[in-house]
This record gives structure tokens, sequence and C-alpha cells, in this order.
């Protein structure tokens, strides 16, 4: 929280000092001495009221406690420049927190500050009365009173700045976190990274690829499906990669791709025109890759079926991925349908050939295959428990389709 980030010259020109309640400079240096032999004193009283009266000072590190010691001496010492009015030696309330790292803004929050502010000023305000000069006392405590207010404005703008800075570094560690992810680079120090986004390790998690918004309410939507996510007790970590968004969602709430679709389907406003498409579900940050990979290719092959829903599970679009040449959508057909297929007993394999060749005819299929309708019926029930699919179900045939040709081309 360096001087250069947070002050102007225009803020020091403005700054209300101690010539506004003591115009004579003789005077004023006068007093301001007697004050600066004080100091010390004051700074050991405020320390020991600070812990007196607040439990998340007393719960500090003793590191943590130094620092706000000497932001303490700052604030008293600064009251007694202030107070002066040096013109050789320029001061403003904004400086008390110049002696601190930025980091503090994380640790100490703008609530306590003000606390500490208090606290310190209730103790000088109290040595005043008890230690000065009764003919210092009166303008003292009028300056007092003015300090403490551009202190206070001082705070609020070292927060302020803060919050600004950290909301541009978070958002720029999100992107990072999210692009790790799509170029299958995630691993524990990625976990890191994200936990300092709020993200919890260890919880269910899918990664949801979409067409970007207008360029004019991108930042504006990401802002707001973050807050929404926030609502639906979902965490939500985006980004915008040229014209898609990619949206990490995590909750335990998403069990399956059901759940998943159906939690992206309240969130899809803020996503541009288009197909969404939403990969796996896995257990762990380091797993998303697995979902971002499905999501992807799904979100490529998403146009050859226009018919289908806005939101849609990557596993929906199986064959589109498998004819634009994604391996793994091929592998899976293979290995989740085809091979239990052609592993089951009863002549499943044949019906379910029989069964497409004949236009899902059930009485087709049983004039070819000499058995009986009802066995044609349940060897169809039998098909789908196995696979899945229905092969009485065009979409789904169609897979079962594709998925049978895929298993013999491998043989």
């Amino acid at each position: 929280m360096t001087k250069n980030d947070i002050t102007t010259t225009s803020t020091r020109q403005t700054s209300r000092t101690g010539r506004t309640v003591m115009s004579s400079d003789r005077t004023r240096r006068a007093i301001a001495k007697r004050l600066t032999a004080r100091t010390s004193a004051m700074t050991t009283a405020t320390l020991e009221e600070m812990s007196r009266r607040h439990s998340w000072f007393r719960d500090l590190s003793a590191e943590e406690r130094s620092w706000i010691s000497i932001v303490a001496r700052s604030g008293i010492d600064g009251f007694v420049r202030w107070f002066a009015d040096d013109d050789a030696e320029p001061y403003s309330p904004i400086d008390v927190f110049d002696v601190a790292p930025r980091s503090m803004t994380r640790k100490i929050s703008l609530h306590q500050t003000v606390e500490l502010v208090r606290t310190t000023l209730d103790v000088v305000e109290d040595r005043i009365e008890t230690e000065m000069p009764r003919g210092d006392r009166q303008v003292l405590r009028t300056a007092i009173a003015h300090y403490s207010r551009e202190v206070a404005f001082a705070a609020a703008e070292v927060y302020a700045r803060a919050a600004e800075r950290r909301g541009t570094w978070d958002e720029r560690l999100e992107s990072l976190v999210v692009d790790a992810v799509v170029r299958a680079d995630a691993d524990e120090q990625l976990v890191s990274r994200a936990s300092t986004l709020g993200w919890r390790p260890g919880v269910n998690l899918c990664v949801v690829v979409g067409r970007a918004p207008t360029i004019e309410h991108e930042l504006h939507e990401l802002n707001v499906l973050r807050r929404d996510g926030e609502r639906m007790q979902i965490t939500v970590l985006a980004a915008l990669q040229s014209d898609r968004l990619v949206v990490i969602l995590s909750s335990h709430k998403l069990v399956d791709d059901t759940a998943t679709v159906a939690t992206t389907e309240a969130l899809a406003g803020h996503f541009g025109p288009g197909p969404i498409v939403v990969g796996p579900v896995v257990a762990d940050l380091t797993l998303a890759p697995i979902s971002a990979r499905a999501a992807l290719s799904g979100a490529r092959a998403a146009r050859a079926w226009p018919e289908g829903p806005r939101v849609m599970a990557a596993v929906d679009l199986l064959p589109e991925r498998v004819l634009s040449g994604d391996e793994e959508a091929r592998a899976w057909l293979v290995e989740e349908v085809y091979n239990p297929l052609a592993a089951a007993s009863g002549d499943l394999m044949d019906t379910t050939v029989s069964f497409l060749d004949h236009g899902c005819s059930v009485e087709g299929t049983g004039r070819s295959m000499f058995i009986h309708p009802n066995t044609v019926r349940y060897r169809l029930k039998r098909i789908q428990d196995i696979t899945g699919y229905s092969p009485s179900d065009p979409r789904e045939a169609y897979v079962l389709r594709l998925a049978i040709t895929l298993g013999r081309l491998k043989k």
C-alpha cells in the first residue's frame, strides 16, 4: 500500500490541517513539541487498550500485532505532524497507512481498521485531557476531531483502492485457473491458486462451455453469473476465451448429468446465443480437464445437432463428437456401449442390429429372427439396461448404431 498508489498532490493540498484550528505557527508548533514528548507513552497505552477492547487483536499473530503497533504509532506521530502543519514536511492522514504492507488489507478488515483508529484517537484524547497543559486542551480537542475525520476518509480510500486492485487481480487469477483447466495443466499448484478465490477442494464439479455474451455486457454478465451462483450455493469460476465462455461449477449438488444440466439451465441467461454444453462430473479440480475436454468437444460438434436442446450434456453429443474426430468419444462408445452389448448373452447384439435394420419394428425383427414379438420386447429392455440406450428411441438408436459400427471396426 505505497504512497504513490493511493495519494495525489490534489489530495494533500485539500486535506484539512492543524492550521485550520490554530492559525499561529509559533503557538501551534510549541503545542506540537509538547505532544511529541508523549507519543511513545500514547502508543504503549493504545496497544494495551486494543488488547483490552478487541478480541480479534488478541487473536492476531505476533507479526501482525507488530504491524498494528507501527500503524498506531504512525497515527499518533501523524497527528503531531498534521497539527504542526510544517510546510517543509507536508503531511496527509493517508500517510498513516503507508507503513503497513499491502497484504494487511486482507488480514485486517475495514471495520477492524476503524476500531483501531477509534481506539488510538480515544487514547490520544484521554492523554490530552490528563497530561497536556490546560491551555492546550481545547484546541487539541478540536484538532483531534478534525484529524479523526481525515483519517477515517483515508482508511476508506485505502480499502477502496485495495479492493479495486484485488478485484483486478482476482479476475486475472480466475482466468489463469480456467485456462489451465482448458489446457489440461491442472495440478496441486492450480488447486492452491484456486483456493485464494474461495474454491473448496474435494467437491464435485463440471465444466460448461457456451458462446460468450455480447461484448458490451460481458463483464457485467460475469459478475452477475458469479453472484447468481453464490445465491444457488454454487461456486463459479468463469473466463472469456475468444468468443466462448468457459465456466467451472462446483457443488455437492452436482452428482450427475441431470443435476449439472438443470443447474446450468438456471444460469443459461448469462451465456450468449447458441448451444451450451456441460462436461461430465468429476470429483476434484485436478480432474477438471476431463470435463473440459468433453465440454469443448461437444461445443465444437453441437452445430451438427441443431435440433437438440440449448443446454445439453457432452455425453448427449457422442455421435457428433465422434464424427468430428474426438477419440475419447469414440473410445467411450466402444467401451461403454459396444463391449457390454457384445459380451451379453441372449443374442442381444443380433437383436439390436436386426431391430435397427427393420426400421425399429418389433414384428419385423421377430419374423427375421424367428422369435415371438414379446421376446423381442424383452430383449430390447435388456439392451437398454445394459447400454443405457433404448433402441426404440430414434436418437438413442443412432448412438447404438454408431457404437456397433465403431466396435466392429476396432476388431
